[in-house]
């Protein structure tokens, strides 16, 4: 192995760049993947996103999901293709060209011609592909980028017309209306995202108009409030809620009769002149009798005056009441009128009671200009806002209007002609996705496994529980055309699903599917010249269609590669954000379940949302974050990666990202690993100089040692490898990250720490094999583990650790994952340790709150516990380790729990309050007065039933409060415990031990000095000390000379014996060092001194 260097002069970006140039060197991607092909499939599918702009940590937290998961895959026996994806058609490149181009409505487009804007489309779809694939690359992941699918590759296209001829052949396909928000400027429907560009906040009018109930004996009327009086010319239908109390009020200074909702009635007003009741000032309690108090179910069915005779022809289902939970009683009147092609929940609550129809039966009465149709007779060419007063003032002739006025509001505005938009309702072809459907759907869901599963057993499933018939198509030009052909007369369709079929049927070659290509190509009517051609509807598929068909469309089923699809369907895993649950995730589920009542994936992993570290959504425009490539370059992906993985975000909860997160994984993390990996560097080398020759470690299957930290750290390793495995097989990455995290501490804090005599050769050349043979087959053995999720450190490691032995793989990712070796876990070793490491963290404590130092020797430590195989563990074999660590000279245990503490029982409320409910008092006090034995046999046992209830450890905390033996004070001895363990320290000063401090404040000042004079622990120097001041110092130099041997590597040596010409190489003076003064000096190594 070659040497390293401190870690304060590792770069992890740098060293990073090097393994990115050594796996391009080797074609590291390419090899793994040649080398795995005879491997069973993993079938990983990978979501496209939009090449609009360069990704952000979002996309490098999916990234990072996947990487880890495929790259695990491969290392326990897959082969895994990865193939990146890119969304390219829609709205997302309309709207760079069109700002590029300067296009501010649909006929520019027509203008210019389709042809021409969408080869513009084309032109920068691939704007941003280079950026993506360095960040992506430089981000750690594998994936392919030369082999990547895009959504307008022809055979992409040819897939998704295939699998929409399969719904359709299915009948689940039907052409109907959908209500979306319409610019009139524009004159063409936008979607709910690019409404959301815009708002401004405006002052429109509202109104509450009077519905005269037929055959009502006290000629009562609904009254319902509206926002938009515009469209009332098109009411169809009034809507209750059926859940609400609903009442019947007289007016009592006009006599009018009212409906309205019982919590809804302060807003009507005081009295229907609108003047008087300002002055009087009168409250609509006061002003109405309740003549009745029915529920809102009670009012469905109920026939009422139409406002106008506009759709007279609909007299025979329209105009009555119907309910639906939307109605809320937050405002309004608790009744709200529906007109359907002006609303999303007024066209679906009037669909679902039957209304409406589907399919193209909808009137729409107001055109793309947003005027008034004929229909509307009085209105008929008026633009729908400027018509909206006297739309009023008509309606307050009637006799109508109860009152009206203005509120104020946020609108959508079109972000391209600053118009108003409107809810307007337009041709659309559906995917029909009715209870049979839906009904597969959940059973499909019930087959996935998603990571977490709150995300599928609540939001995902209400969500198809809900789930609606799906519009799939969209009035634009630059996205895959429907492959729809229909005659002149309507009466003859032709469903496309391959170019062959096209071909066939129009005698013409096709070369590409977008619209400007085949918008030309007729096909004959079947019936005869007579009957003319059929041509394609204009329409292009909605670009969530493409997406859920990615599992087909990426790999031209089924025009290619039947067989592996067919093998390997349903895919074996993705993940996205949680915003995909309505998005890709459903998409995926709805047309497989369509296609072939499968599920199209088996596993899943849903992330949370990466917000700026104020909580909000990360924007390019504020600069609200840190750039990621700016991150990487100062940290290192890896750090960003660990950073990423070890959040909540995993567990699809949101993540504040913060810069200090990552440079805490650097600390914390990343720099201990590293220091332990340079440690068993530096000792090998070490022997080696010695005359070893090279360090070559033993074997892991045949290491065997009698130490019980050896035992421990193998344990802890293939536990680590247990663990992980069981894990990563369950997807649920939350569980891995910490249990390695406590790993490495473990690995650094523990094994490295308490080792250091034996790494360094102080016990023993044999001793000293067996410690570092230990520690590489660990660190070896846990980069490996660790190898999906930090992939760049793990190789830095492993191409200098395999230098130690011969037929290592030329990369760590070509390495198989380890295999558990269950023979080697020894739990009650491991629990041992946890036990000292309790020990040793609750006499630190105790330390730190006296500002005690660990340099200073204390007399006795005592560890009070009542369970005797507690208490062997600490005095056993780790004995030494815990005295040692603490510089303690004696460790004393005690079974008598009573014997230094009082115990109190306190109910935990947390979790007994809900249990219990009203007994929680009782069971309370009950608790709180348990006695000493009570609480003893309670520990003994597990659990105790008080006042009926049976409550277990769980549910009481036992606390033992400290009782200080007569005579002493807190300065003299104290105490920390945790749970069932008490430790006591003594800290009173003794005479005896403050050699062996002062040794170890010596020791200390030597081995600062070494670190300052950048000498590495296998340079070799003499030691000199001169003492400044008349003192005990060679006293303490002769009676501790062992200990400062063991620690230090040699004698200290007197200032007197330094030769005339020696080279020193530093010096330092040092004063009032436990009351002494005195000089140390390094000098050039020198035989002959010793």
């Amino acid at each position: 192995m070659e040497e390293v260097g401190e870690g304060k002069d590792f770069s992890f970006p740098r060293e990073e760049e090097k393994v990115l140039s050594f796996w391009n060197q080797i074609d590291a991607f390419k090899t793994q993947l040649k080398r795995t092909e005879h491997l069973p499939e993993f079938i990983f599918y990978d979501g496209p996103p939009f090449a609009t702009g360069l990704p952000h940590y979002g996309h490098i937290l999916a990234s990072t999901l996947k990487d880890i998961v495929t790259r695990y895959q491969t290392m326990t026996g897959h082969h895994v293709t990865r193939r990146f994806g890119w969304d390219c058609h829609g709205l997302p490149i309309e709207t760079e060209i069109e700002k590029k181009l300067g296009i501010t409505r649909r006929a520019q487009v027509v203008e210019m011609g389709i042809d021409k804007y969408n080869e513009e489309c084309r032109s920068v779809v691939t704007t941003f592909v280079e950026g993506w694939e360095e960040v992506i690359t430089r981000s750690g992941r594998w994936i392919d980028f030369k082999e990547d699918y895009k959504t307008m590759d022809l055979n992409f296209m040819e897939s998704v017309w295939w699998v929409f001829a399969q719904l359709f052949d299915k009948n689940l396909v039907y052409k109907g209306f959908k209500v979306m928000p319409f610019s009139t400027g524009l004159k063409t429907p936008l979607s709910n995202s690019e409404a959301k560009y815009k708002c401004k906040e405006v002052s429109d009018p509202d109104a509450m108009v009077t519905f005269p109930v037929i055959g009502d004996e006290d000629n009562a009327a609904f009254v319902a409030w509206t926002t938009t009086p515009w469209n009332l010319p098109c009411n169809l239908a009034l809507c209750v809620n059926a859940k609400f109390v609903y009442l019947k009020v007289r007016n009592k200074h006009n006599g009018s009769v009212y409906i309205v909702a019982e919590s809804r009635l302060s807003a009507l007003p005081a009295n229907a002149d609108t003047k008087k009741a300002k002055a009087k000032g009168g409250a609509a309690a006061d002003s109405y009798e309740v003549l009745d108090t029915f529920d809102g179910a009670s009012l469905v069915g109920k026939k009422y005056e139409p406002l106008f005779d506009y759709f007279s022809d609909f007299s025979s289902v329209a105009f009555r009441v119907v309910a639906d939970n939307y109605v809320k009683d937050d405002s309004g009147t608790g009744i709200v009128h529906l007109a359907p092609a002006f609303g999303d929940d007024d066209y679906r609550v009037c669909l679902d009671n039957n209304i409406i129809e589907k399919g193209e039966g909808l009137v729409v009465a107001v055109d793309e200009d947003g005027l008034f149709t004929e229909r509307i007779t009085h209105f008929f060419g008026r633009y729908v806002r400027d018509a909206e007063k006297d739309v009023i003032e008509a309606v307050k002739a009637k006799g109508r209007l109860v009152k009206t006025g203005s509120f104020t509001h946020k609108n959508p505005f079109c972000y391209r002609t600053d118009t108003p938009l409107i809810n307007r309702a337009g041709p659309a072809w559906f995917v029909r996705v009715d209870e049979q459907l839906k009904e597969q759907l959940l059973k499909n869901n019930d087959q996935t496994y998603w990571v977490p599963d709150h995300v599928k057993d609540n939001r995902f499933r209400n969500w198809l529980e809900d789930a609606r018939d799906w519009c799939i198509s969209r009035s634009r030009f630059w996205g895959t055309p429907l492959p729809i052909w229909i005659s002149d007369d309507g009466e003859e369709v032709v469903v496309m699903d391959s170019v062959d079929k096209l071909e066939k049927l129009s005698g013409v070659k096709v070369f590409d599917l977008h619209r400007h290509h085949i918008d030309q190509i007729t096909i004959p009517s079947c019936r005869g010249p007579e009957f003319g051609v059929l041509r394609r509807v204009e329409d292009v598929f909605d670009c969530w269609f493409e997406s859920g068909s990615m599992p087909y469309a990426y790999i031209h089923y089924p025009f290619e590669n039947k067989e592996l699809f067919e093998k390997n369907f349903p895919g074996d895993f993705v993940a996205e954000g949680i915003d995909q649950t309505r998005g890709w995730f459903y998409h995926l589920l709805l047309l497989s379940t369509a296609l072939f009542g499968k599920p199209a994936f088996r596993n899943l992993i849903c992330n949370g949302i990466v917000l700026d570290e104020n909580g909000k959504k990360m924007s390019k425009s504020e600069k609200n974050y840190p750039p990621p490539t700016e991150v990487i370059d100062e940290y290192g992906a890896d750090s960003v990666r660990l950073y990423l993985i070890n959040s909540p975000i995993v567990r699809a909860e949101s993540l504040r990202f913060r810069k200090e997160g990552v440079i805490g994984v650097v600390k914390n993390v990343f720099l201990p690993w590293y220091n332990a990996y340079r440690f068993l560097v530096q000792n090998a080398k070490r022997l080696e100089i010695d005359g070893s020759g090279p360090f070559v470690p033993t074997d892991v299957a045949t290491l065997r040692s009698s130490n019980v930290l050896d035992q421990w750290i193998h344990s802890a390793t293939q536990s680590l490898v247990c663990f992980v495995r069981q894990e990563m097989d369950g997807y649920r990455l939350y569980n891995v990250v910490p249990y390695l995290l406590k790993f490495l501490d473990n690995l650094t804090n523990i094994y490295v720490r308490f080792n250091r005599k034996r790494l360094k050769g102080r016990t023993g050349e044999d001793d000293c094999h067996i410690a570092l043979s230990t520690l590489y087959n660990v660190l070896l053995t846990s980069c490996k583990v660790m190898t999906p999720f930090t992939p760049f450190f793990t190789e830095t490691l492993y191409q200098n650790l395999r230098k130690a032995c011969e037929g290592s793989e030329e990369s760590i990712h070509y390495c198989s994952f380890p295999e558990a070796d269950k023979t080697r876990v020894e739990r009650r070793i491991e629990q041992s340790v946890t036990r000292m490491m309790t020990v040793t963290d609750l006499a630190r404590n105790i330390r730190e709150r006296h500002k005690l130092p660990l340099k200073t020797p204390l007399k006795e430590i005592t560890v009070v516990h009542p369970d005797a195989e507690f208490l062997d563990d600490i005095t056993g074999k780790l004995r030494e380790y815990v005295l040692e660590e603490l510089n303690v000279r004696s460790l004393v245990t005690c079974n008598d729990t009573l014997k230094y503490a009082s115990l109190k029982a306190e109910p935990d409320f947390s979790v007994l309050g809900k249990r219990l409910g009203k007994s929680m008092g009782l069971v309370a006090k009950e608790v709180r007065e348990m006695s000493q034995q009570d609480i003893l046999r309670f520990e003994e046992a597990g659990k105790v039933t008080i006042a009926g209830h049976t409550l277990e450890l769980t549910d009481i905390k036992i606390v033992r409060v400290f009782k200080r033996p007569d005579g002493l004070k807190e300065t003299e001895i104290d105490a920390n415990g945790d749970g069932d363990v008490l430790v006591l320290l003594d800290l009173r000063p003794d005479d005896s031990l403050y050699e062996a401090g002062v040794a170890r404040e010596i020791v200390n000042r030597v081995q600062k000095l070494r670190k300052k004079s950048g000498l590495e622990p296998t340079d070799f120097v003499e030691v000199y000390i001169e003492s400044l001041d008349v003192s005990v110092l060679q006293q303490v130099l002769s009676s501790q000379d062992q200990y400062i041997k063991d620690t230090i590597g040699s004698s200290l040596l007197p200032s007197t014996l330094m030769p005339p010409h020696a080279v020193i190489l530093s010096y330092e003076s040092f004063q009032n060092v436990s009351k002494l003064s005195f000089k140390i000096s390094l000098v050039k190594f020198n035989k002959g001194a010793l």
